[in-house]
């Protein structure tokens, strides 16, 4: 795959996409000046992506609850 069809399909600029590699968060392939990406891989790094149930209390307010 290319890397702006990865960009897209993981709805990233291609910049955030070229840092994800270098930081070796996505393999990928350099021929000559093209750099490609395999499909599988890219699956297996959504798949790591996936968020567990649960996880994301942190990001939302508790209701306060107010007793009379």
């Amino acid at each position: 795959m290319s890397t702006g069809e990865v960009a897209r399909y993981l709805g990233v600029n291609t910049r955030t996409l070229y840092r994800m590699i270098d930081e070796g968060e996505l393999p990928a392939y350099k021929f000559g000046r093209v750099i490609r990406l395999q499909e599988g891989d890219v699956l297996a790094f959504v798949e790591r992506a996936r968020i567990a149930p649960g996880s994301l209390e942190h990001l939302y307010p508790v209701p306060s609850r107010t007793e009379a």
